[in-house]
């Protein structure tokens, strides 16, 4: 290994000519909070006492990599390994299908202490807990949909589902003594262009209309609306639009309401990134799911790739970093799902760090006084800054394995419990 904290100090030396102070920066990027997904280590299967785990809805994964968290202890054994090797500020995203009742609860009966192992596994490790509804893997998510059901009976089941995710999200909050962010989404759509496009989303007004009304007492609980481009069995319509939400978000006007942006819920040539400033020229807040498509909604492991890159610069610049609450949302069965959870947290972080070691302050100056060219030139001279120095520094002092140190730790954890499932 390389002498870590003399390659440190020679960064520090390159950024500094350009005025920016990287212990600051690494500070930020620390104490930045990122949430965790559960789902990733036992491929969304959830913990429901129900024999059918198969996967409704439009979700998806593939690939059946050994080792497969079978239950919530071994999940949050996995998660715990994982963590290690994360460094920075974490919280832990929890779906309702994440119950452990002793026996069978539906999902509009759930309540708190159906979560009471989550609860205290958070607390004792000081951790957050956000939530999410789950609106598919469901005998009543079908291709007639959940909160935009014509039929009466199924649209109210996952209306109650909804308020009782409020209600426990709230629980979290009190518990862990840190707000609770729960995003909503529903697989809702068509496979084909349906005749009537209005009623479904008039009903899915109502339907979080009449779960936000039914829980106006909540406290500490922020829920995120998210749209969707087309899913598996919705690839020509989808009720949960981008334009739909959008609008239900900015007609809300509640500040606890807020548009949820997943990075690969959209069309190839639309970016989140880009999305961002617009958003928050109305918006205070907005939740991020990280994640990276590839050619369509497939959920891959973070990447350190451009728009990955992209948003967080983009968060930098506008100074709403810490406006943003920001979770990943990936599930691959095809690798080793603590690999993955390593690899595209890390990523996560390292953009995130990446971002704030770029001259902001001069580059806006530069563009104010009209100097194109310079600003061109600047931001092309930093994609070859020494960022990997820094990185592996950083790491380093929060004893989470510099560059590849931790994959081997991964691996005979892999040897010794996962292969043994």
């Amino acid at each position: 290994m390389y002498d870590v904290k003399k390659a440190y100090e020679l960064a520090k030396e390159y950024y500094a000519q350009y005025g920016i102070d990287v212990d600051k920066a690494i500070e930020i990027a620390d104490s930045t909070p990122i949430s965790m997904h559960c789902w990733q280590g036992d491929d969304v299967g959830g913990t429901e006492l129900n024999e059918d785990k198969s996967l409704t809805g439009g979700i998806q994964t593939t690939g059946n990599y050994p080792g497969k968290a079978r239950n919530g202890e071994e999940l949050r054994a996995d998660i715990d390994v994982a963590m290690k090797y994360i460094p920075g500020a974490l919280r832990m995203n929890v779906h309702a299908n994440y119950q452990e009742a002793d026996t069978y609860v539906d999902r509009d009966q759930i309540k708190p202490e159906h979560f009471q192992k989550w609860v205290d596994w958070a607390v004792e490790r000081g951790i957050a807990l956000d939530f999410n509804p789950t609106y598919f893997a469901h005998p009543l998510s079908t291709e007639k949909g959940t909160l935009s059901c014509a039929d009466e009976e199924t649209r109210k089941f996952w209306v109650r589902h909804g308020i009782a995710c409020r209600k426990i999200g709230q629980y979290f909050a009190e518990k862990t003594g840190k707000a609770c962010v729960i995003n909503h989404w529903t697989p809702d759509g068509d496979k084909e262009v349906p005749f009537d496009t209005l009623s479904p989303r008039i009903r899915l007004k109502k339907s979080y209309d009449e779960i936000f009304a039914a829980t106006t007492d909540c406290k500490d609980v922020v829920d995120g609306i998210e749209s969707k481009v087309f899913g598996i069995g919705a690839e020509s319509y989808t009720v949960g639009s981008h334009e739909f939400c959008m609008g239900y978000v900015m007609n809300a006007q509640k500040d606890h309401i807020i548009m949820t942006l997943d990075a690969g819920h959209y069309h190839p040539t639309q970016t989140v990134s880009a999305m961002l400033p617009g958003i928050y020229t109305f918006c205070n807040n907005v939740l991020l799911h990280v994640t990276r498509a590839v050619r369509w909604d497939s959920d891959h492991v973070v990447g350190f790739e451009d728009e990955t890159r992209a948003i967080f610069e983009e968060l930098v610049r506008m100074g709403k970093l810490q406006d943003t609450y920001i979770a990943t949302d990936f599930f691959d069965a095809s690798i080793n799902r603590i690999c993955a959870w390593v690899i595209g947290l890390r990523n996560t972080r390292k953009a995130i760090l990446a971002a704030l070691l770029q001259p902001v302050a001069t580059q806006q100056k530069l563009e104010a006084d009209g100097d194109v060219s310079a600003r061109l030139a600047w931001k092309e001279e930093f994609k070859a800054a020494p960022f990997a120095l820094v990185w592996d520094y950083y790491c380093a002092t929060k004893n989470a394995g510099v560059g590849l140190e931790w994959l081997d730790e991964v691996k005979k954890y892999e040897q010794e419990v996962l292969l043994n499932r």
